[in-house]
């Protein structure tokens, strides 16, 4: 059987070098083949004796070498391929995606507007793609500081769950990803109160445990076969009454990976990532994945 691929997509920028080591860490941990891509529109056709100081093509090819030096040192043994693509990056990282069992980008802070309009190359990818893509900050991926101490210490994956939906892929891809990890499977769901928990004194304390008690149970149900499934994995359930985004945003500090979800959109003229992975993308420092639903 041909290993899986998992892809890197390379710009030259640190954000990129910090995607390539952490993809470079997960290939090694699951014994997968490297993908080092480059695309610029202009890459030239040349012979391959062509002498350095004429060939048109140095800068990409140094953009690759970088990385597969970054690459070496981390993983000496590990399989790569360098993939130079005279085409425009986005159209090249999409079918990227649908080939690779991983799209992994770098990911930059981008002011509100620019990710609204989706001007950046990686989100605009993610808002579109078929495969899962993990963005990664320039920190190397590396545990952020923690905004307050989470619930449980050790290697931790958090994955966000809507249950107003299918969530098949994103279940499979977290529970594998804990797995792999030999790490603990945090799911949280994020749900406000509803109007009928609140009173003209403030919040009904019976009526609050009510809607939690109902949420827990329905996050169990959907649960329970993806823990049966994968009995190793230990798995800790988290309520929050708030929205999913600000649910996510609190529980992450401290995560090694965040696992988040992306409906498609049919309706709207332009891709939208949805407000969750755009908090997360936002606010969010350690490697997010986002996984398409549907």
């Amino acid at each position: 059987m041909e290993p899986e691929i998992i892809t890197v997509g390379l710009d030259g920028s640190a954000e990129a070098l910090a995607a390539a080591r952490w993809a470079a860490d997960e290939a090694h941990r699951r014994g997968a083949v490297l993908r080092l891509l480059h695309a610029w529109i202009l890459l030239a056709a040349q012979a391959p004796d062509t002498a350095p100081e004429r060939d048109q093509n140095v800068y990409a090819r140094q953009v690759v070498r970088d990385a597969t030096a970054a690459v070496r040192a981390r993983h000496p043994d590990l399989r790569i391929i360098e993939d130079l693509v005279g085409d425009e990056p986005e159209p090249v990282l999409l079918r990227a995606a649908a080939e690779s069992r991983l799209l992994v980008l770098g990911s930059r802070a981008l002011s509100t507007w620019r990710s609204f309009v989706l001007g950046d190359v990686s989100l605009s990818v993610v808002a579109r793609a078929e495969g899962p893509v993990v963005l990664v900050r320039a920190d190397d991926g590396e545990p952020q500081e923690r905004a307050r101490p989470p619930a449980a210490t050790g290697p931790r994956v958090v994955a966000g769950l809507g249950l107003g939906g299918p969530a098949e892929r994103l279940l499979a891809f977290a529970f594998d990803a804990a797995a792999s990890r030999g790490a603990l499977l945090q799911v949280v769901h994020g749900r406000p109160f509803p109007v009928t928990v609140y009173s003209p004194w403030g919040v009904d304390p019976d009526a609050a445990h009510e809607a939690t008690a109902e949420a827990e149970r329905e996050l169990a149900e959907a649960l329970d076969p993806w823990c049966a499934r994968f009995p190793d994995v230990p798995v800790q359930r988290t309520v929050l009454p708030d929205s999913p985004a600000r649910a996510l945003v609190e529980t992450a500090p401290g995560a090694g990976l965040l696992v988040v979800g992306r409906r498609h959109h049919h309706r709207v003229p332009a891709p939208r990532i949805g407000p969750v992975v755009h908090a997360a993308v936002h606010h969010v420092t350690c490697p997010v994945a986002v996984v398409p639903q549907d």
